[in-house]
C-alpha cells in the first residue's frame, strides 16, 4: 500500500475539469503562495514563473479557478477583489481599515454556528461570509504613537 500523495496543481486542474496550461498552474501556485493577493500581485507572480501573460488572461484564469473551487475570491467593501488558496472550509476574514491588510479568522469549532441564521428565509445555507474590521497591530501602534509638534 502506498501513502497518499498530495496532488500537483496540474492534477487539481485536471480533477476540476480544467485544461492544464503553464499559465493556469502558475496562477494557482501564485495565489497559494501569497496572502490574500490582488490581481496585479498575482499577475506579477505568474509572470515571474512563466514570462509574459496578459492581465486579461489572469482575470480569465482567476474566474475559472474560482468557479472550479480551487481558489476563493473575497471582496471586502471598498476594496478590490483578492484571492486566496484556502478553500473548503468556512473561515472568515479581518481587514485593517487603515492599510487594508487581510487575515484569516477561523469559524467556531464543532458545529458551524455561523451557518445557523436567525431566519434563513427558506434558503439552504452552505456558507457564511463574515468580515471583521479594525486596525492591525502596526496601524494601531502608529495611530497611538505621540505625534511630533
Amino acid at each position: 500500500m502506498t501513502a497518499s500523495q498530495t496532488p500537483t496543481p496540474a492534477d487539481e486542474l485536471r480533477g476540476a475539469g480544467l485544461r492544464v496550461t503553464a499559465a493556469r498552474v502558475a496562477l494557482l501556485e501564485a495565489v497559494r503562495a501569497g496572502d490574500h493577493l490582488g490581481v496585479e500581485a498575482i499577475a506579477s507572480g505568474v509572470r515571474d514563473r512563466v514570462g509574459h501573460v496578459s492581465l486579461q488572461a489572469v482575470y480569465e484564469g482567476l474566474h475559472a479557478l474560482t468557479a472550479a473551487g480551487l481558489i476563493r475570491r473575497i471582496e471586502p467593501a471598498g476594496s478590490p477583489a483578492r484571492f486566496e488558496g484556502r478553500v473548503g472550509d468556512n473561515h472568515h476574514h479581518i481587514v485593517c481599515r487603515s492599510c487594508g491588510v487581510v487575515a484569516d479568522v477561523d469559524c467556531e469549532v464543532g458545529e458551524a454556528p455561523c451557518l445557523t441564521a436567525s431566519d434563513d428565509h427558506g434558503f439552504s445555507i452552505d456558507e457564511a461570509e463574515v468580515i471583521y474590521w479594525g486596525l492591525c497591530p502596526d496601524c494601531s501602534t502608529a495611530n497611538s504613537a505621540p505625534r511630533a509638534l
